[in-house]
């Protein structure tokens, strides 16, 4: 299933969203997922995180905030099924939330209903405080005290200053931008409650500078 991004009209425009994406799972580098293969050791443990850096979703500014997806996948990415546990901002206000959980969750159609598609059962959706920071190329995610924590950088090419970048793959998080190549020095989920706890060093990270937008008509 290929996911594509639309390009959004001068009126209409559903969503419109700019920023970070941070991602990691417990597959080696480079997830096999992002190609349509199965991941490593059968099953995927991941978190996707987005960072808004600028956003309108149904005319509701969501500039500033961030929302991050813990998710086990239990086979080939492309054959749905995940079982997550969603967090929004805590600085988010009632209508900021609300706009976020609509798009995330596939109600307002385009590329993000394609991943929200992919969901079989949303264990959760909570508040919490998130750090989603990317300064020098380097990425950091904080979640909750110790929800979910992580670090991760991007290789760099052979000129020594371009970012190893992923382009028309079957399967994307950030579907229609550029997906940067990353391992992450540690991946923490400590989840009990949802049967999502792991810790892992050296794997598979993805970073992105990304937009998706969607608009009707």
């Amino acid at each position: 299933m290929a996911m594509t991004q639309e390009s959004p009209a001068t009126t209409g425009v559903v969503y419109d969203l700019e920023g970070t994406l941070l991602e990691a799972c417990s597959c080696g580098v480079l997830c096999p997922c992002w190609i349509g293969e199965d991941p490593d050791g059968a099953t995927c443990d991941a978190f996707v995180a987005y960072h808004f850096d600028k956003g309108v979703i149904r005319g509701v500014d969501v500039s500033g905030l961030s929302i991050t997806n813990v998710a086990h996948i239990p086979g080939n990415v492309l054959q749905g099924n995940w079982r997550v546990a969603v967090f929004v901002d805590e600085r988010a206000t009632e209508d900021q939330m609300a706009a976020i959980l609509e798009a995330y969750t596939g109600k307002l159609g385009g590329p993000l209903a394609d991943l929200a598609g992919l969901i079989g059962e949303v264990v959760d959706v909570q508040r919490a405080p998130i750090r989603h920071e990317v300064k020098g190329g380097h990425g950091t995610l904080q979640v909750g005290d110790d929800a979910v924590s992580a670090e991760m950088e991007p290789f760099i090419g052979a000129d020594g200053s371009t970012k190893t970048t992923l382009r028309d793959s079957v399967f994307s998080t950030v579907p229609g931008s550029p997906a940067y190549v990353a391992k992450a020095s540690y991946n923490r989920v400590n989840l009990p409650q949802y049967g999502m706890v792991w810790s892992f060093e050296g794997r598979n990270a993805i970073q992105s500078d990304y937009h998706m937008t969607y608009s009707e008509g």
